[in-house]
């Protein structure tokens, strides 16, 4: 067994793919919506002007469709996972182009901006190979969804969906 197959990480891996398929489902149904959502071990809340029900209806079939097999719902494009990424290979690059005296300062600038173009190349579909093996796990046997409910504060609207997975 792996860390990742571990509680409360699974929980959480199981629930991100959970919150991007339902995000996947209401954007393709309301595609000028704008949503946030955030995952914990025991579920995931949704940050955005929705109607209760659509988040009910859109969590349900985000289920039944990833239990189905389409595990591709489990990654999406906008996912923290690719902005964490794309910051760790500039970091990585930035560090390595700027060290050491001994290099020209016009060789490192150059090493930089090249660097810095392979990193905006690549952050996106490495972002999207780590959500599929690291981040999110498209297999939810066993996981219910046990509550959808409102929250709201001020102008601030969200969902809080709840799981439970069976032992």
């Amino acid at each position: 067994m792996t860390l990742l197959e571990l509680w409360p990480f699974a929980a959480i891996r199981r629930n991100h793919a959970l919150e991007h398929a339902t995000i996947h489902i209401i954007a393709a149904r309301q595609p000028s919506v704008q949503l946030l959502g955030r995952s914990d071990w025991a579920g995931f809340t949704l940050f955005g002007a929705l109607d209760t029900d659509e988040v009910s209806r859109a969590v349900r079939e985000a289920k039944d469709r990833l239990c189905a097999g389409e595990s591709a719902l489990a990654v999406h494009s906008h996912c923290g996972t690719n902005l964490a990424t794309g910051m760790v290979l500039a970091g990585l690059t930035s560090y390595g182009a700027l060290r050491g005296k001994r290099r020209p300062g016009i060789l490192r600038v150059i090493m930089l901006v090249f660097g810095l173009f392979l990193t905006f190349l690549l952050a996106r579909p490495l972002g999207a190979m780590l959500q599929r093996r690291v981040t999110t796990s498209a297999d939810l046997t066993g996981l219910h969804v046990v509550d959808v409910r409102r929250l709201e504060q001020g102008s601030v609207v969200a969902h809080r969906i709840d799981t439970l997975r069976e032992a």
